[in-house]
């Protein structure tokens, strides 16, 4: 299962990306994260459903500098084949 997670809040210069990394390899979730224009980040996450439902409840936490106002995910049931889980810049 595949969910595109859009992060809202104080979630750039805080080192959540690399947050998401983290708890990714915890988590067996392969995708990416990366800053948007608009201050928010993007999660990709392809995985086991349960296990990114449970990563996603991870990111609405983030690190202890991020300060998360608001998350949206949107579910598909492709798959893009990723291999692991990385930042994109």
């Amino acid at each position: 299962m595949k969910a595109q997670i859009i992060v809202q809040g104080i979630v750039q210069g805080v080192s959540y990306r690399f947050f998401a990394v983290k708890m990714a390899k915890q988590h067996n979730i392969k995708g990416y994260a990366r800053n948007l224009p608009d201050g928010n980040v993007e999660v990709i996450a392809e995985g086991d459903e349960g296990m990114v439902n449970e990563f996603i409840k991870q990111l609405k936490i983030g690190p202890p500098a991020a300060h998360v106002t608001g998350i949206d995910v949107k579910w598909d049931n492709t798959d893009s084949g990723f291999d692991n889980f990385g930042i994109r810049y």
